[in-house]
């Protein structure tokens, strides 16, 4: 069962509405209709929330580690609280979905994104949740980097919005580790 859902993404302001944000979007989402608020925690460099959802105990958290070096937070935070890979699920973004499309699944490689690369170094485990949302890919001639770090349009936060609602309302399901809702 999920006991912690980690949002990936890049702090400061410059990098709130990007597409690499995806992670920290979501757990905000999460955040705001369970009424949990943030608080910092050094110990763990990052920020943290718990709630309920569905009657089940959560705790929510966004590393302020920048992205690829998501690792440290999350390993420092699993090794505090004695939780287990499988008790934790990685919301972040992915380049091989279509803008607004999302999978799911329970281990795997890092398949090039630098955040799970640095989770699963500091965790020694590919035995986790990932709730991977499409972001699309850069057009020809358009870099990577600055394609992830751009802001999303309108008509992207709206997309995100409604796929973030719809993802709240599976929650449950997501939390017992039933997939097969997210992947239809």
């Amino acid at each position: 069962m999920i006991k912690l859902i980690v949002g990936l993404g890049n702090p400061g302001r410059q990098y709130e509405k990007t597409r690499h944000n995806a992670g920290f979007l979501f757990v905000e989402h999460l955040a705001r209709i369970a009424g949990a608020a943030w608080s910092g925690s050094g110990q763990f460099s990052g920020e943290v929330a718990e709630c309920s959802i569905g009657g089940y105990k959560l705790i929510l958290l966004k590393p302020m580690t920048f992205m690829n070096r998501s690792g440290m937070s999350v390993g420092r935070f699993l090794r505090y609280y004695k939780l287990n890979p499988e008790e934790m699920l990685v919301v972040h973004d992915d380049l091989e979905l279509a803008e607004g499309l999302v999978k799911s699944k329970r281990d795997g490689g890092h398949g090039g994104h630098n955040g799970l690369r640095d989770i699963i170094a500091h965790i020694d485990s590919r035995d986790f949740y990932r709730l991977r949302v499409g972001i699309g890919r850069p057009v020809a001639g358009e870099k990577v980097a600055d394609y992830v770090l751009s802001g999303l349009s309108l008509d992207g936060q709206a997309r995100l919005a409604r796929l973030f609602e719809e993802l709240a309302s599976n929650m449950e399901a997501l939390i017992v580790g039933n997939l097969t809702l997210i992947n239809d």
